[in-house]
């Protein structure tokens, strides 16, 4: 019973020391194929797209946000800055 518990561990070792061995492998193969320039630049690019797509996001929520501001307070009577107007910390831009 000990023996069957120690072989199903050790197999499970070593399949996952053989799927780790493939994936490097593979890793390897693809740096050897592409130009490692090139793949600089995929990655910076797909880095790029997730950067705006979270820049997007954030703009959402901003206005969305503002929104909500602006609609209680003219639920309560009061007036909204106007959006040029700085509402703020002290000094002009």
């Amino acid at each position: 019973m000990i023996h069957g518990a120690l072989l199903g561990k050790a197999l499970g070792t070593v399949v996952t020391g053989t799927v780790g061995v493939a994936a490097y492998n593979g890793v390897v193969w693809a740096l050897k194929k592409a130009p490692a320039r090139e793949i600089a630049v995929t990655m910076t690019a797909a880095g790029l797209k997730g950067v705006r797509k979270a820049e997007e996001g954030a703009e959402a929520v901003r206005l969305a946000t503002a929104d909500i501001v602006a609609e209680a307070r003219e639920r309560n009577g009061e007036d909204a800055p106007p959006p040029s107007q700085s509402v703020g910390h002290g000094h002009a831009h």
